[in-house]
C-alpha cells in the first residue's frame, strides 16, 4: 500500500523545493497543499504540526514528520524509506 504523503508548501520556496525534489527522487507520490497567502490553510497546517508555522509542513500517512530538514535527517539515518513503506510509520 502507498504511503499517505502530503507536504504543506509556498510556490517558491527553496525548502520547499528541496523537499519535493528528495520525495521525487524516491518516486514519491504527495499531495501538496499550496498556502501561499491563504492565512485559512496555513492556520489549518499549523494546527496538524503542533503550532509550526514554517513551510514546508510534511506528513506521511497523517504523522507529523517536520519540515525539510527533518525530511532529509529521516533520509540520511535510513528511516525515511521505512517511513515510506509503512502504513503506520516507524
Amino acid at each position: 500500500m502507498a504511503p499517505k504523503v502530503e507536504i504543506y508548501t509556498w510556490r517558491y520556496c527553496p525548502y520547499c523545493i528541496r523537499a519535493k525534489e528528495l520525495l521525487k527522487s524516491k518516486d514519491v507520490d504527495f499531495i501538496e497543499y499550496s498556502i501561499d497567502g491563504d492565512e485559512a490553510a496555513r492556520s489549518k497546517m499549523a494546527q496538524r504540526s503542533n503550532g509550526r508555522r514554517s513551510v514546508p509542513q510534511i506528513f506521511i500517512n497523517d504523522q507529523h514528520i517536520g519540515g525539510c530538514d527533518d525530511l532529509h535527517e529521516l533520509d540520511w539515518q535510513g528511516k525515511l524509506d521505512q517511513f515510506l513503506t509503512s502504513t503506520n510509520g516507524v
